[in-house]
């Protein structure tokens, strides 16, 4: 049964990065508008409390995370700069396979990011 999880590090701290506010957008075939199916915050450990997606809501097609890592860093102890040089991180994936785990996690600072698929 497949599903979509996803983690942030807060890579300056090296530690897992808790409360950072996360849109799920599925954009379908790339051609209509996103449409927004779920919206969340990450916990403690820097993960969901449940799967973003799983069964019977797990659809082929192309999705969006986006991570909100200005809030998230202005109440951290790491210099940043005003406006944040990082705000909103979006990050466009497939799904092309309803059997498979796609883990779409973060690695952040409040200058650089980045992500792979993880599993």
């Amino acid at each position: 049964m497949g599903r979509l999880t996803t983690h942030v590090l807060d890579t300056a701290s090296g530690k897992p990065a808790a409360g950072i506010e996360i849109e799920l957008w599925w954009c379908a075939d790339g051609e209509r508008e996103p449409e927004l199916v779920a919206s969340t915050q990450t916990n403690r450990d820097g993960r969901t409390d449940i799967p973003l997606l799983e069964s019977p809501a797990f659809y082929e097609g192309i999705y969006e995370l986006v991570f909100v890592v200005g809030d998230y860093f202005a109440g951290q102890a790491a210099v940043v700069s005003d406006p944040p040089f990082l705000d909103r991180i979006p990050i466009r994936f497939t799904i092309a396979d309803l059997d498979e785990h796609y883990h779409v996690p973060l690695l952040v600072a409040p200058w650089a990011y980045s992500t792979y698929r993880g599993s």
